[in-house]
């Protein structure tokens, strides 16, 4: 009744009820940014594009700078602009062989390229040096990666997933996620409610960043 009672308000006082909603979404997805996080961040796309620019100056002024590259080559695949990423990492390779971050953002860029089987050997590579690298999200990749052409071969690296991040909302989600996407209902109904009970056991301190993962959880195994 209240917010029908303010959406009132608010068109008496702008004199248009589409204005009116229009402000709510807004404060909506403020009030969402501040205390969930369910909504993609406006922002987010802009300060990438300004790492980009940046990044590329510094390029022009020093070609060798391997780390840029390396920063520039991760943006890029957050991008989806695997071949531009996949040269960038291919002309620091020789300085990177030891990082396992390198052969994963590598074994991305493949499987984006569509060369699976080579991306699948990066990343294994990545994982033979750490296999905790980037918190065990290179398992999660593989397991998106494989899921239509070998579903087995996905639900393995799911688990090893899953046994890395055990104690993760964010990471239950993914993997109740992947579990629906190969039909396994059971197991995709297990991982969410997985991750809403982690959730409710945090620290205050950590719920924030976990919030809107309890959340999708809770949404998604409403469609189970």
């Amino acid at each position: 009744m209240s917010k029908l009672m303010f959406f009132i308000f608010l068109s008496w006082l702008t004199g248009n009820p589409l204005i009116a909603i229009l402000i709510l979404l807004i404060i909506v997805y403020f009030i969402d940014r501040r205390f969930v996080g369910v909504f993609p961040s406006i922002s987010k796309p802009f300060k990438r594009y300004r790492a980009i620019s940046k990044l590329r100056q510094q390029l022009n002024l020093n070609h060798f700078d391997v780390s840029s590259k390396r920063e520039l080559a991760r943006l890029l695949l957050e991008k989806k602009r695997f071949k531009e990423a996949y040269d960038l990492l291919e002309q620091v390779k020789p300085y990177s062989e030891s990082s396992a971050e390198f052969w994963d953002d590598l074994g991305t860029a493949l499987i984006g390229l569509g060369r699976l089987e080579e991306g699948e050997q990066q990343i294994l590579h990545a994982l033979s040096l750490n296999e905790r690298v980037k918190y065990g999200q290179p398992y999660l990749h593989l397991a998106m990666a494989f899921r239509e052409n070998n579903p087995e071969k996905a639900l393995t690296y799911a688990a090893k997933f899953g046994e890395i991040q055990s104690s993760s909302s964010e990471a239950c989600y993914l993997l109740g996620s992947l579990y629906h996407s190969l039909g396994r209902k059971e197991e995709a109904k297990q991982a969410l409610d997985e991750s809403k009970t982690i959730y409710r056991s945090l620290p205050k301190y950590k719920k924030r960043h976990e919030r809107k993962w309890a959340l999708r959880s809770y949404l998604k195994s409403l469609t189970l």
